[in-house]
């Protein structure tokens, strides 16, 4: 197999010219791995290395459910996007319009213009938050989107707040992410996760996936541990997100990599279960401040363009990456928090055995 024997030497391995993922694994202490290869507009293959939980020894299998993290972002802006064709409120609508059970302060901000879902869902709203969220213990108290939103106990964060205006700059925001999940909930009068399963898990075929945070009890046996960087456990399992727009989607390679799939079909034209090609688009199309579409971010790498998003919870790590015409890519997930090391290593092995234009140089003409 062309993945297990060609590979970049890594460092410190004096005379390895060619390692197995186990041992690019071992090498950076991640416990298990799970791997999807995009292409030609399909699952080519999947296959997964390594065990679920040091713990119990359990092997990690395509079925082993890990966090998808940040990654969960895309997933849920496809919704909203949903949301905005079937007329419930509009991409470039003020969001104090749209919510009822919330409301964002100081809006607009230093009479600038309004803050939208297009901009929440880019990371251009002007919200100041810097944090991730670090999650909970299981079996821990859980904020309201209300609590987090505002920053009152049980919150764990402090609270999102603008400071700037929209679309001034790009900065990285889980918590616009999350006025939007309350946007959405507010709108459309239903659950996130019930919005989530009905509009996109399902029509889509991702079966394994979820975003109940906390899980039920028939899914947790399904999941991986969540490991420090030296592959050890760290007493829980794994953490409860309450966030879940910005970080609460439990799933597989193989499910997300059908997610990436729906979008690559639809943008080029083919038949889709979820959004009309022309909503789609707005998930690939930089909104012309920073790097981001709504729930993408989009990025030239050699001559291609892609469509990604990375993801880091306590004891997991992943990455998504689809091109936007070709039909290939890739979803790596890790349940190591050095998962990303391996997932860039997985990436470029990869994009080699299938010839990737990340690889291409510019025509000279």
């Amino acid at each position: 197999m062309i993945l297990e024997v060609e590979g970049p030497q890594l460092p410190n391995r004096q005379g390895a010219d060619s390692l197995t993922i186990p041992e690019v694994m071992t090498y950076y202490r991640v416990p298990g791995l799970s791997v999807a290869v995009i292409h030609d507009f399909a699952i080519h293959w999947a296959k997964s290395w390594g065990v679920a939980d040091v713990e119990t020894g359990a092997s990690a299998t395509n079925e082993t459910l890990y966090q998808a993290a940040s990654a969960s972002k895309p997933v849920a802006a496809m919704a909203s996007l949903k949301a905005v064709e079937i007329g419930r409120f509009g991409l470039d609508q003020d969001v104090n319009t749209i919510l009822t059970s919330w409301r964002l302060p100081d809006a607009p901000f230093e009479g600038g213009p309004p803050v939208t879902p297009r901009t929440l869902m880019s990371h251009t709203s002007g919200t100041g938050d810097g944090f991730g969220f670090p999650g909970y213990e299981p079996g821990a108290p859980l904020p309201t989107v209300q609590q987090i939103l505002d920053g009152q106990p049980p919150s764990n964060v402090g609270p999102v707040r603008l400071v700037r205006r929209p679309l001034s700059a790009a900065h990285y925001s889980g918590g616009g992410v999350m006025i939007q999940q309350i946007a959405l909930t507010d709108a459309v009068g239903t659950p996130f996760t019930d919005i989530m399963q009905n509009w996109i898990l399902g029509p889509i075929g991702m079966s394994s996936s979820t975003f109940e945070q906390p899980l039920s009890a028939d899914r947790e046996k399904l999941t991986a541990r969540g490991h420090n960087g030296l592959g050890k456990s760290m007493g829980a399992r794994w953490h409860v997100y309450p966030e879940q727009a910005a970080a609460g989607l439990w799933t597989t390679a193989t499910d997300l990599a059908k997610f990436m799939i729906e979008v690559q079909r639809t943008v080029g034209g083919q038949p889709s279960s979820v959004l009309t090609r022309a909503m789609m688009q707005e998930m690939v199309t930089p909104v012309g401040v920073g790097s981001y579409a709504v729930g993408f971010s989009i990025a030239r790498y050699g001559e291609g363009w892609y469509f990604e998003h990375g993801g880091s919870n306590w004891g997991f790590r992943c990455i998504s990456i689809a091109h936007l015409a070709k039909g290939y890519g890739l979803v790596v997930m890790t349940n190591g928090d050095n998962g990303h090391s391996v997932t860039q290593e997985i990436r470029d092995r990869v994009a080699r055995a299938y010839g990737w234009d990340t690889l291409d140089k510019p025509i000279m003409r």
